[in-house]
Formats: C-alpha cells, sequence, structure tokens
C-alpha cells in the first residue's frame, strides 16, 4: 500500500495506473464479454476493411478483428505475467544460491554472469526450440531466458543486505542461515524485485508477441497478440489495422508495465539503469562570481551541497557548508553522529559514490577547481597533495597485502618511483610515523599491527607523497587515550615540521579544542558556528554550548547526572522550517521555528548562524540523586 500511494501521487504514476488498470480491466471482461462474437464466422464478409460494422476489418474467416484484438489480452497479459513468474523464480533461486552455498556457489555466480552477457531475445529463441512451440514452450523459454538478470539483480540485492551489521548479529545469535534469509533478507529485497518484476513484464509481454508472431508461440485455434499481428501481416497492404491494431496494443500495455514500474522505483527512491532512469534530479551547477585564491590558501569551499535521492524526493546531509583552510592551519569540525562532517570530507576528496551528487559554488584544491573536469584530472592532484586518515585504518588495509606494498603503490602510481625505491619510501615514511623497526614492520601484514599503530601507518601512507592537506576523519575514535595522544602528537608535529594543513573531523569537543586552530561546529548538514578554538569556552550558539557541557572534566559534580544535549538529531530527509536545532534549543522562540538563521560573521570573524546567539542560557533544575540531598 505504501508503494501504491507514493506512486499515485505523482502523476506519471497516475496515468500509468489508469493505463495498467485499463488493460487489466480489458483482460478480464473482454473474453466474457465479446468472447463468442469474437469466434463468429461470416463468410458473406472475408478480409473486409474497416466500416461501420467492424471498425477495423474482418480476418479470412469473417471474424471481427477488434472484438478478437479485445479478447486476445487476457491470453497475452497471462502468458506474460506467467513468464516473469518463472522469471522472477528461477532468478531467485540462482539469487540466493550464493548466499546459501557459500563457496559451493561460485560456478552459479559465473553461470549467471556467462548467461548475462547473451541477448535475452537469443536465449528465448534457443530455449524454444528445446521445447518446442506453444504457449508452455514460450512461457518457459521467455521465463528462462529473463532468469538470468533476476539471478544478477538478487545476487546483489543479497549480498548488500548479507553484509549489514544486523545480518552479523543474527548469524552471531547462532541464527542458520536459512532463517536469515527468510527473516532479515528476502523482506529487504521485496521492493526492489517487485518494482524490476512489473518492468520485466512488459518486456515478457513483448517478447511473447514475437515469438507467437515467428509461429513458436500460441498456436491455432488460441490467438494473441502476436498471433493476430502474424494473421494480419498476410493483407497489410489491403487492410494495414489488421496487423497493426495488435501492434498497438503490445505497445500500450507494455508501456503500462514499464511506467508503472518506473514510477514505483521513483517513489521508492531507487536508483537504477536501462528501463528505470536515474531519479537524482540535480540543477545544474552555475558560475558564481569568486575571489582569487590567496596566496596561503589550501582548501576553499563555498555553499557545498551533497544530494542523494530519497523516497519522498532528494535528501541533503550537506547544505550551503562554506569554510577556507590555509597553510598550516588545523580546523576541526565537530558535531553530532548525523551533522554531516564525515560527507563534507569525502565530498572534499571525491569519494562520494553514484548516486549521491556533490554541487558547490567553489570547491577549490591548490588553486584547482574539483568539480570542473573530469575524475582523471585530479587523480593525480588528490593522490600526492591530499592524504585521508580514516576512522578504522583495519578495514582501510587489505588484510592479504604487506604493509611495505601497500604504502609503496602510492609513490609507485603517483611518484613514478621503481618497487625498490617505493618501498625505501614506505620504511622512511613509518620511521616518519613513529612506528619502531620499520625495515621489518614493513614486511608484516595489517592483523600484526596494534591499532595505534595502524592509525599511524595510515598517517604514513598520506606521507607518500608531499601532503599540503591531511583529512582526519575520526581518528582517534577507537583508540584508547594514551594512543590518542600519540596520535594527536603525530599530526601536530607534522602540522609543525612540513606546515601541512590539517581538517579534524571529530565528535569530540576536548581533543578538537587541543589541537584545532579554528572550530566549525556543524549541525544538521550546515555550520552553525565558527570560532577560534581559544574561544571555545566563550561560544554563542546554544548548540555548541551544549556540546561544551556535555564534555565531564575533573570539577564535573559526581553526584549529579551528567550532561546531555536533549532530543533528537533531525533527520535530513525531514528537515524542519526554520532553525534546524529549535526543537532542541531552550531559547527558541516562534520566529526561530519559522525561518532558518544565517551565518554571520561578527566583528572578529567568528561566525554564528542563530537568532538569540550569545544570550545567557536558562539554568537546568537538577534533580537531587536521593532523598538526603532534598532534605539538605
Amino acid at each position: 500500500m505504501r508503494i501504491l500511494r507514493r506512486t499515485l501521487m505523482t502523476p506519471l504514476g497516475a496515468t500509468a495506473a489508469v493505463l495498467l488498470t485499463l488493460v487489466l480491466l480489458t483482460a478480464i471482461f473482454a473474453p466474457v464479454l465479446w468472447g463468442a462474437q469474437a469466434d463468429t464466422f461470416d463468410t458473406d464478409d472475408i478480409l473486409a476493411g474497416p466500416s461501420g460494422e467492424h471498425l477495423i476489418g474482418t480476418d479470412g474467416l469473417g471474424r471481427d478483428l477488434l472484438l478478437r484484438v479485445l479478447v486476445a489480452t487476457r491470453l497475452s497479459v497471462v502468458l506474460a505475467l506467467t513468464a516473469t513468474f518463472v522469471a522472477v523464480s528461477a532468478g531467485l533461486l540462482l539469487g540466493v544460491a550464493p548466499y546459501l552455498l557459500g563457496r559451493a556457489g561460485r560456478p552459479v555466480t559465473w553461470f549467471v554472469g556467462i548467461a548475462v552477457a547473451f541477448p535475452g531475445l537469443l536465449l528465448a529463441l534457443f530455449f524454444a526450440v528445446i521445447f518446442g512451440s506453444g504457449w508452455v514452450g514460450a512461457t518457459l523459454a521467455i521465463g528462462l531466458a529473463g532468469a538470468p538478470s533476476f539471478g544478477r539483480l538478487c545476487q546483489t540485492l543479497v549480498a548488500g543486505i548479507a553484509a549489514r551489521d544486523f545480518v552479523a548479529a543474527a548469524r552471531v545469535g547462532g541464527v542458520g542461515r536459512v532463517r536469515v534469509l527468510f527473516r532479515h533478507i528476502l523482506p529487504n529485497i521485496g521492493e526492489p524485485l517487485i518494482v524490476n518484476a512489473t518492468i520485466g513484464a512488459g518486456g515478457a509481454l513483448l517478447s511473447f508477441a514475437g515469438l507467437s508472431f515467428l509461429g513458436l508461440g500460441v498456436q491455432p485455434p488460441e490467438y494473441d497478440w502476436g498471433r493476430l499481428m502474424m494473421e494480419g501481416l498476410s493483407g497489410i497492404y489491403i487492410n494495414p489495422l489488421a496487423a497493426l491494431a495488435p501492434g498497438l496494443a503490445v505497445v500500450i500495455a507494455g508501456l503500462a508495465f514499464n511506467l508503472v514500474g518506473e514510477s514505483a522505483a521513483r517513489a521508492l527512491g531507487i536508483r537504477s539503469t536501462g528501463l528505470i532512469a536515474t531519479l537524482a534530479t540535480v540543477q545544474p551547477r552555475t558560475a558564481r562570481p569568486e575571489s582569487a585564491p590567496a596566496a596561503d590558501e589550501v582548501l576553499a569551499v563555498r555553499d557545498l551541497t551533497v544530494t542523494f535521492p530519497g523516497p519522498d524526493g532528494p535528501v541533503s546531509p550537506v547544505r550551503g557548508v562554506s569554510f577556507t583552510v590555509r597553510r598550516g592551519e588545523v580546523v576541526g569540525i565537530v558535531g553530532e553522529s548525523g551533522s554531516g562532517k564525515s560527507l563534507t570530507a569525502l565530498s572534499i576528496a571525491q569519494l562520494v559514490e553514484s548516486p549521491g551528487v556533490v554541487d558547490a559554488a567553489t570547491l577549490r584544491f591548490l588553486g584547482t577547481e574539483l568539480l570542473e573536469g573530469g575524475p582523471a584530472e585530479h587523480r593525480r592532484l588528490l593522490g600526492t597533495s591530499l592524504a585521508m586518515v580514516f576512522q578504522d585504518p583495519m578495514t582501510s588495509f587489505n588484510p592479504t597485502k604487506r604493509m611495505g606494498a601497500q604504502l609503496s603503490e602510492v609513490a609507485i602510481h603517483h611518484g613514478g618511483m621503481t618497487r625498490r625505491e617505493a618501498h625505501a619510501r614506505a620504511v622512511d615514511r613509518l620511521a616518519a610515523v613513529r612506528i619502531a623497526d620499520p625495515a621489518r614492520r614493513a614486511k608484516q601484514y595489517p592483523h600484526e599491527f596494534s591499532g595505534g599503530m595502524r592509525q599511524r601507518a595510515m598517517i604514513g601512507m598520506g606521507l607518500m607523497g608531499s601532503p599540503r592537506l591531511i583529512i582526519a576523519d575520526e581518528p582517534t575514535t577507537a583508540l584508547d587515550v594514551t594512543v590518542q595522544r600519540q596520535v594527536l602528537n603525530l599530526l601536530k608535529a607534522i602540522r609543525d615540521e612540513d606546515d601541512v594543513a590539517i581538517l579534524l573531523i571529530s565528535h569530540d569537543v576536548s581533543v578538537v579544542a587541543e589541537i584545532c586552530d579554528r572550530v566549525l561546529v556543524m549541525y544538521a548538514g550546515r555550520i552553525v558556528e565558527d570560532l577560534p578554538a581559544s574561544q571555545l569556552s566563550r561560544a554563542r550558539h546554544p548548540y555548541t554550548r551544549a556540546l561544551l557541557a556535555a564534555v565531564p572534566d575533573m570539577e564535573t559534580d559526581l553526584q549529579r547526572p551528567l550532561a546531555t544535549v536533549p532530543g533528537r538529531p533531525v533527520d535530513p530527509a525531514h528537515m524542519p522550517a526554520g532553525c534546524a536545532y529549535a526543537a532542541r534549543c531552550p531559547l527558541a522562540d516562534a520566529h526561530s521555528r519559522a525561518v532558518e538563521p544565517p551565518l554571520v560573521a561578527d566583528a572578529t570573524g567568528a561566525r554564528v548562524a542563530c537568532w538569540h546567539a550569545g544570550e545567557p542560557l536558562p539554568v537546568p533544575v537538577v534533580p537531587a540523586r536521593d532523598p538526603e540531598e532534598v532534605v539538605a
């Protein structure tokens, strides 16, 4: 019902649904109303042309062609749906086999990959010859010919769901593969499978008409649209409508199925290729006036927006972000999970994958506009001058390769070094990030490194070139405080020695305050405050002050509950009007909930987006922990 409701909300969906409804109603009632008349012979009116009595003429036995086209709707649609059912069922078996069988299912994957390479019509003709003429053989032929494409789709969907954390949790809990398949995987792939099956029904309808037209499908005395086209072809110069009318019926019915499937895909926010068009509609980037880059500018971002297709339209988890990073400057980005911090970093590094779309007035790195030209033009620049340090380096290293070989790839592909030179450079970089005995460590695998060593090795990989900017995305989250201190000291040392700019992303305000020169506070995909790290204690935005208050220190009263930020972050797909923080803000009023505040700079250069910036917060009433405190 949810799919149907969203489909009918669009003009295309409503039109497609009406068209498909007419086709299905014709299939149901036409044989009942006109079945007998369509089979009535009239030898006195053989091969007659269009007239008031027979709108598109008669056939070789004097039967009304219009009635036969209408009556043939049922058999044509039923056979197409049956063939689609066969294709989806066989494809589903091919799709789940690799998951159920594990390594033993690899031949199934290979078979599907080979079968998909063959044109579907050739496979249908091949199976039609095997199964023989008739509607049964044609149904099996078309169904089995469509099975490889559905098998590939199911394999992709199953693999994507099987990699989710909830499936891993079920497996850890002792749930068997079969139960996981039926309880967790199949329910999650049902909607896209139904959408593609609806589109596939239109293709099956066309294929069935083609086989019947060639004499391999429906046989007399039964008839479908393909059979009627074949019979009408002999007299096409005398009465063209005899062949064109059933052909037009095939086009209308096939279009109805395709449009309904495409509209359902649009309602679900599915991005696909082929019959389903790309759903993310993004306005082309318009040129905006911009100032020339400063001499010490490393990164300039203006009006950065990242958009993804969603079930209710485009979703923008990052919207209108603007900032500049200069040489030797450490800029921190803080905020709760989902505020857009990491996505901002991935956009800068050109790592946002389709269907995500990155747009900006300016996205300039070392004087080069990253949104102009192809990715190949920027690969060398980013590979040598930009370093990324991810939150979990274990997932960023290939477990099958030695650490030295992985670091060497950067120097070989971007630095033009030989393997021997690149290995020597890798050992030198491991030493530079304070890894003891680097020559021996370079020959080891990632699992032989501790968490802190892997994080330092990740930084060393970025230093294989000559980075001008290091983007560190939560580099200390998974580390203990001792190793965390070592990583932070390493980043500061690299900045001091090589004048490298650093963009540090963290949810920990205390970490950012310790190392950064400037802090950007993000909430709901935009920057709400930009101020020097030394001024954090005098932050003006209520959200920044709430983050600071939530960090315990040595003076925190252990007898009182820890401070928290009330409420929950907003959903980017359902962004409220006005200030996004209004629902959680103690200073919010009607104006805050209606009008979104702009990001405005003050005399010191600090920026804040709040209608009540700097106003005192109401003192919260903290309940006592026990009755004795109440008495006291």
